[in-house]
Order: C-alpha cells, then sequence, then structure tokens
C-alpha cells in the first residue's frame, strides 16, 4: 500500500494534501512536455482533478472497511483521461469532498456494497432517464430484495474509464460478468458469428433483445420473442407458407425450441391467473404447498398430484380461476442462446407430434418470484398423459401422441363427427331436393295430404 492509501487511517492527513499540493504545482509551472502522456491529450485532467489523481492515480490505494471489506480507491489516470466522465471532472461526481479538509479524519463506510448502491444517486442526476429505465428492471427488483449480486450501475459502468460505444464491442459485453455460461452459448450462435465476422453487422447483441436498462425477466410476457420479432419482420407469413396453424404454434412454441437444435427441449407449465393473464406469484400460491407438493416422489408432480393442487387453487370462494399456460421451450437459458442458421432450424413435425416425443419428456411446472424471477419444479411426463390431465393442460395441446391419447381420439372423433355432419346435411339436402321432400305436395305426399303417385308435384 503507497503512502496515500496508508495516511487514510491517520486524522487529517495533511502530508497526502500537501503532495497533492505539490503535483498541481508541477502541472501548472512544469513545461508540457513534462506532462504525463495521459495528460498530454485535448481531455486532459484539469488542474483540481490532478489534484485528486496525485493520490488516487496510485496504484493499490483502498480503504479499509468497518465490515472487513476493502473500498478501491485507484483511479487509472491514462484511463479517467480518455472516459467521458473526463469533462464532469473529479468535483462534478464527488461534490461532498472537501479537498482542503481530505481526507477527513473520520468517515464511516459500512461496506463497499452500500457505498456503491448509495453512489448511484450521483448517477441518477445526469442518467435520470436511463435511471428510471433501471427501475423498471430486474436488476432493480433484485436490488430491492437485497440480493449481493444483483448489478447498479457501477457493476456494469466503471464510472472513471467510461468508454462510449465501448459495450457495443462483443468482447466488451459488461452482461458476461454475472451471465458468463449464457455469453460463451451467445458466442457459438449465429448471431456472434454475424457480429465478429463484420463491424457492419446489424446481428444483435445482448442488449438489443434485452435492452440496456429495462431489462424484464423472461416470465413476463412474450419476453425473447418480442425482440425477435422486431428485427425478422413478416416471420409468422413466412411460416404460414409450410407449417400448419403457425399461429398456434408461435404461442405454444418458443422460436429457440426450433431455431436452437442441438438443444434439449421441455414444456413449461407455467400458473397463470385467468382474470388478468398474468403469472401465478410464489406469495400467491404459498411455497411451502407447491414445495410439498413436489415432493411426490423422484420424477417430480404427477398427475393426481396437478389436480390436486389446481383444485386447491380453485376452491370455492377463489375469485380468479388458475390456469396452466404450456410453453415447449429451450430447457436451459445457455441452451436458448444457441441459434443456429435458419438452414438447420427444425422444420420435421415428427419432432415433436409423434409418440414418445422426446421434446415431451421433460415437464416443468412454474412460478414467479416476487422480483419477477421465474422458479420451475420438476414434473412426471405423465401430466401430458394421463387422462386426468385433460382438465389441467388442454390449453395446451398438438395431436399426434404428444400428450394425452384419450384427448387425440376424443379430438379425432369430433372432427370427423363434424365432418360427417357437414357430409351428411348436404347429401339430406340433396335427397329432400332430388325428391321433392322439402316441398308440399312434393313426392312422399300431395296437397290433400294423400300419398303422391310418385310423379312428383305437377301443376294442372
Amino acid at each position: 500500500m503507497d503512502g496515500c492509501s496508508t495516511l487514510l487511517k491517520i486524522p487529517r492527513a495533511s502530508s497526502c494534501n500537501l503532495l497533492a499540493m505539490v503535483a498541481v504545482a508541477a502541472a501548472l509551472f512544469l513545461p508540457a512536455t513534462a506532462i504525463p502522456p495521459a495528460f498530454a491529450e485535448d481531455n486532459a485532467p484539469s488542474a483540481s482533478d490532478q489534484q485528486c489523481l496525485g493520490c488516487h492515480g496510485s496504484a493499490g490505494m483502498e480503504k479499509k472497511l468497518e465490515d472487513g471489506d476493502t473500498l478501491q480507491l485507484h483511479v487509472p489516470t491514462d484511463m479517467f483521461a480518455k472516459s467521458v466522465h473526463s469533462s464532469v471532472g473529479c468535483t462534478g461526481c464527488h461534490s461532498d469532498i472537501d479537498l482542503a479538509a481530505h481526507p477527513p479524519a473520520e468517515k464511516n463506510i459500512p461496506s463497499a456494497r452500500g457505498f456503491s448502491i448509495a453512489m448511484t444517486q450521483i448517477c441518477r442526476g445526469c442518467h435520470v432517464d436511463k435511471f428510471d429505465q433501471w427501475q423498471t428492471s430486474i436488476h432493480a427488483a433484485l436490488v430491492r430484495s437485497s440480493n449481493p449480486a444483483a448489478p447498479i450501475c457501477t457493476d456494469c459502468h466503471n464510472p472513471h474509464a467510461v468508454i462510449k460505444g465501448a459495450a457495443e464491442s462483443i468482447d466488451q459485453i459488461p452482461c458476461k460478468k454475472c451471465h458468463v455460461d449464457i455469453y460463451t452459448a451467445y458466442l457459438g450462435s449465429m448471431h456472434a458469428k454475424a457480429r465478429l465476422k463484420s463491424a457492419q453487422s446489424n446481428a444483435p447483441i445482448c442488449t438489443d433483445c434485452h435492452s440496456a436498462h429495462a431489462v424484464q425477466p423472461t416470465s413476463i410476457g412474450q419476453g425473447p420473442e418480442a425482440a425477435c420479432f422486431g428485427c425478422h419482420a413478416g416471420v409468422l407469413e413466412a411460416h404460414e407458407k409450410w407449417l400448419p396453424n403457425a399461429a398456434l404454434h408461435f404461442e405454444v412454441v418458443s422460436c429457440p425450441a426450433c431455431h436452437a437444435p442441438d438443444a434439449q427441449r421441455k414444456v413449461d407449465l407455467m400458473l397463470i391467473d385467468s382474470k388478468d393473464a398474468q403469472p401465478l406469484g410464489t406469495e400467491q400460491v404459498g411455497l411451502p404447498v407447491f414445495e410439498a407438493s413436489s415432493q411426490s416422489g423422484s420424477k417430480g408432480i404427477d398427475a393426481q398430484t396437478l389436480w390436486n393442487l389446481l383444485q386447491t387453487l380453485n376452491r370455492s370462494g377463489i375469485v380468479g380461476k388458475t390456469v396452466l399456460r404450456g410453453r415447449l421451450e429451450a430447457s436451459t437459458g445457455p441452451q436458448a442462446h444457441q441459434l443456429a442458421d435458419k438452414s438447420k432450424a427444425i422444420s420435421d413435425c415428427r419432432t415433436c407430434h409423434s409418440a414418445g416425443s422426446q421434446a415431451f419428456q421433460s415437464v416443468t411446472i412454474s412460478l414467479v418470484k416476487p422480483e419477477g424471477q421465474r422458479v420451475g419444479y420438476g414434473a412426471n411426463a405423465d401430466v401430458l398423459s394421463s387422462p386426468i390431465s385433460l382438465e389441467s393442460v388442454g390449453g395446451f395441446y398438438a395431436i399426434g401422441g404428444t400428450r394425452v391419447k384419450l384427448l387425440d381420439i376424443l379430438v379425432i372423433l369430433a372432427i370427423l363427427g363434424g365432418v360427417g355432419f357437414a357430409v351428411g346435411h348436404l347429401i339430406l339436402g340433396w335427397i329432400f331436393r332430388y325428391y321433392g321432400l322439402n316441398r308440399p305436395g312434393g313426392r312422399g305426399g300431395g296437397h290433400d295430404g294423400q300419398p303422391g303417385n310418385g310423379q312428383g308435384h305437377k301443376t294442372a
């Protein structure tokens, strides 16, 4: 540790102030050739900033905090000179610092995390719109729930080294600090390959699909699918040319389920309040009850347990019926980002529409935590194939042995019945017209109610 950082621990670090004043004097009176390279540019730090950097530019400068943690106080001079904040200067953000009395004899900082969260209000002073967007995000919700890993401004943006446009480069994406597994999967995707191949590529990076500040959990709305449609305009019409019931597929099948062909797939059944079509939260259902239900065997929730759970949630007096919304998805977040070229997308209907399809052997039942995160509980695949699941999962259906065989039979009979009724109606109509049975005096009866003579209706 250098002299200045040591002096942080003693009252009125006058020696450090003296050193800072010497640095300022040197900066003001030495010839330009003596100015360090980082200061020789047009955005060189001001005299007051150089006074601050006289101490804080020293590597290893830090402060021990009350909880035993360490607050890093080192500001790399060269990086600060290049940053967008260099024009603001040190006092633009640290306006509470009195250089004549710095460092103070006492400054209680309970924790580095608490200090960083408090400093976000400084960011808010200039970046009001970005801060308000962040306030609506899953990240802010996690901060409010006291999650120590939830990202705040300084976790994504080094305040002393913010370079405009740097985050648009794949290797500088700040998301990878927390989502390294997803980032690694993304690097193998067609999007990343296109981006790396050409700097002019419009292929998306993280913020293009998830936004930079108003990051929403995937449990809300269409989520990533809406981002896909934003770039791939007319995608529904394109699928309708070859895919039967394309609109229904878009509703119950996520894009990566087909466009990440190497991914494992699962059916996720999310508990939904039919009144407002919103996911049910863990605090509404009650996790102890749900977790107890999930412990019905090593294979997870079975059809009977699921039926009992829904009966409990929809008991008499409850406003709003709980239903299940089913979607076929990639099994994990990283797999959902392994998007391949469209020529490799799954287009064989038998992948899903066949008895015992692998895609329907993995099932989860999902709730949403208060901060918006999805939490899934494993379920037995029989929830998709048992007759008692007819009511439970009736909203998620594709004929062909994907789930309930009894429902397959009933649907086929209904289709045949509907077709048969229409055909029968046409045949009967033709018979009636041909034999005149739909007219008074036609074949089968005369005007006077006497039997007809087989000649049909005649006029005199």
